[in-house]
């Protein structure tokens, strides 16, 4: 297993990250030019995006994201605002253990045959959760994989 990278040894570039992150055990599902996007594997033969992302900082420091979401087509008649408190609601766990929302987005999901056409409307939340070292982001990204990320359709509101 490849040393953890330590504050004395910041890792600087996604790809280091990548490395370092598959030698602690961890499954990439992509790596972007800021960060990288950890899978979620759902079957032997299927991964998908985690929600969870981690990138460096440039100060040596790691940053672990957290994308939680709620769906237009679970909340029809729910106002904007609703929506987000319902993945508020969802974010507590990870509010309760470091993390702090840095923003939100409304996400259109549109139709590859015809972008004029909305499929569904994502409502997401971004929280994140700075550490001094991959060593240290370890255990935050385990906890951040554990939490469920989208909020369902049965889950009341409150």
């Amino acid at each position: 297993m490849t040393a953890l990278p330590t504050a004395a040894s910041p890792t600087t570039t996604p790809q280091q990250l990548k490395k370092a992150l598959i030698a602690s055990g961890f499954e990439v599902f992509r790596t972007l030019p800021e960060e990288v996007v950890l899978a979620e594997r759902v079957r032997e033969n299927l991964i998908l995006d985690s929600g969870v992302r981690v990138g460096p900082l440039g100060d040596g420091r790691v940053r672990v994201r957290l994308v939680l979401r709620g769906q237009r087509s679970d909340f029809p008649s729910d106002e904007d605002e609703a929506l987000f408190e319902r993945v508020r609601k969802l974010a507590e766990p990870a509010l309760a253990n470091g993390f702090a929302e840095i923003s939100t987005n409304v996400n259109a999901v549109t139709d590859p045959a015809d972008p004029e056409r909305t499929l569904d409307t994502f409502y997401e939340v971004f929280l994140a959760h700075e550490v001094a070292t991959l060593e240290d982001a370890v255990p935050v990204l385990k906890f951040a994989l554990g939490l469920e990320k989208a909020v369902a359709a049965h889950v009341a509101h409150t």
